[in-house]
């Protein structure tokens, strides 16, 4: 089996939630009535599950992310138009942005976040900009 990060996130409405995550990019690769997987690459996934369930494999009290970050997640993606692009749809799908749009000449990023507060930093990386080590 090759290795794949799968991020496991609760939601409040899982049908609400897997449209905003389409919005954005993801598709849909498995779903129940309380769970869906999400594909954003081919090792990279997202499984989101209705509170109810994510409670069942937590061990700690679930972070309220309205007003606690519980994590920081980056998507890379191929251009400014593209992280643009993402960013005007996951607004229109009822996400926010919940800070302003960052330049650092080789990396550009914008942070959304979904319909339950989980952040996402939309971002583009211009390789040949990159300053290199040391």
């Amino acid at each position: 089996m090759m290795k794949q990060i799968i991020i496991n996130l609760p939601v409040k409405d899982l049908q609400k939630s897997v449209a905003f995550y389409k919005a954005i990019g993801f598709e849909p690769q498995y779903a129940d009535e309380s769970t869906t997987r999400l594909l954003w690459s081919e090792h990279i996934s997202l499984m989101i599950m209705q509170l109810d369930k994510f409670a069942n494999f937590a061990t700690k009290p679930i972070a309220d992310t309205s007003s606690t970050m519980a994590g920081y997640f980056s998507l890379t993606v191929e251009s400014i138009e593209e992280m643009n692009d993402l960013m005007t749809k996951g607004l229109e799908a009822g996400g926010t942005e919940s800070s302003e749009k960052s330049d650092y000449g080789f990396m550009q990023q914008r942070t959304l976040e979904d319909l339950d507060g989980h952040t996402w930093n939309l971002m583009y990386i211009d390789l040949a900009k990159m300053p290199t080590a040391g």
